[in-house]
């Protein structure tokens, strides 16, 4: 086998960051620290590697300070493994990663804001279902931090959108061309037309885009919207849940997709693809409704 060279005193920046994430278990081992998965034993449950490597690539990853330890047990003393600041900056190439393999490996190549039913990238989507949505905190279009699971619900309906904008011509250029991206601001008008039935379902409702929070605070001005509007600008939930994306005008977008959410942050239901925007806000509230009805599904261990 051909032993690679060291690249650690390459002056090129890609060379010397795959010093650091160029093992594929590393990448794996952010993209899990990031959905929630914090300990050791869970760690090498969810990737089934041996806890011989897995010891080696924590090392690595702890000494490179994309994770750190933190205690949560005195006696023996036990760590988990957080990501730090330098960490979550690796989120966005997570996502970059997942776009293209979603695009290229498993799709045709085109961008499009949507997926076929029956695709894997649909499929990953509607494995959340008994999931739960790791603690994290987002800026609201208010530039305040708020949990995408709203405290005292019962229930939150998380409805992802690739970007609304307060001035139609700010749409980046082919934006209607792109499939799945149109209808941002009609499912936005028409959660707002309808926010008073959510209420008393017992249904909080969330909007969330990667538009940065100026940009949100003025379509929901202008739309007189009643609910907060959430900028995943650094893609911690699309990381976290591993939401699908698209890019255009650089920028990685979420695709159109809807999460029902309980209040001990089970994923209840989920929508996608929407190809009938108006129509997912009335499956939503349906969504509510019958999980109101039953236990519904239990964590995923």
């Amino acid at each position: 086998m051909a032993r690679r060279t060291s690249l650690e005193d390459s002056g090129c920046a890609i060379a010397q960051a795959l010093e650091v994430v160029g093992d594929w278990w590393t990448l794996l081992i952010v993209r899990d620290t990031a959905r929630g998965v914090h300990r050791f034993d869970a760690l090498q449950r969810e990737l089934g590697l041996s806890r011989k490597v897995l010891t080696e690539r924590l090392r690595l990853l702890v000494a490179a300070e994309v994770l750190e330890r933190v205690p949560y047990q005195d006696r023996p003393v036990r760590y988990e493994y957080r990501l730090t600041p330098r960490g979550r900056a690796l989120l966005p190439v997570l996502v970059a990663l997942q776009d293209w393999g979603d695009t290229w490996v498993l799709g045709d190549g085109s961008t499009t804001a949507t997926a076929a039913e029956a695709s894997a990238e649909a499929r990953r989507v509607h494995g959340l279902v008994g999931t739960r949505v790791p603690p994290l905190h987002l800026l609201d279009d208010r530039g305040e931090m708020r949990d995408p699971v709203a405290d005292g619900s019962p229930f939150t309906v998380l409805y992802c959108f690739p970007g609304a904008h307060a001035d139609p011509d700010a749409c980046p250029p082919g934006w209607s061309d792109i499939p799945g991206a149109p209808g941002c601001t009609l499912e936005s008008r028409t959660y707002r037309d309808r926010l008073a039935e959510f209420d008393a379902a017992g249904a909080a409702v969330r909007g969330v885009s990667t538009r940065r929070p100026d940009e949100q605070r003025a379509f929901s001005r202008q739309e007189r919207l009643g609910f907060p509007l959430l900028s995943d600008t650094e893609l911690a939930l699309v990381a976290a849940l591993r939401l699908p994306t698209f890019r255009a005008a650089g920028v990685s977008r979420l695709k159109r997709l809807t999460l029902v959410v309980d209040r001990e942050r089970i994923v209840r239901h989920a929508q996608y693809p929407v190809t009938d925007v108006a129509g997912s806000v009335e499956a939503a509230l349906a969504a509510v409704g019958k999980s109101r009805e039953g236990p519904g599904a239990g964590p995923r261990p």
